[in-house]
């Protein structure tokens, strides 16, 4: 069993997932062969993501922000 997070993209006049090499090798699984698939959307926890920009934002400018305090 493996677990992946993959984006639904469009695949001819469908939408759908791919899986990779990787993923394949490691199930044993060939092209053709028939899997089981159990799908739940997967949203990053809110605090996460506050988390994450919070980051970012701190990266970029908290040596403005530094300079600015000790004014």
């Amino acid at each position: 069993m493996i677990e992946t997070e993959q984006k639904i993209i469009r695949i001819g006049s469908s939408d759908g997932i791919t899986l990779s090499k990787k993923d394949l090798a490691t199930l044993g699984a060939k092209r053709g062969d028939i899997v089981k698939v159990r799908v739940e959307l997967a949203k990053p926890k809110r605090h996460d993501q506050l988390m994450n920009e919070y980051d970012s934002f701190v990266e970029k400018y908290g040596q403005t922000l530094k300079n600015l305090a000790d004014r």
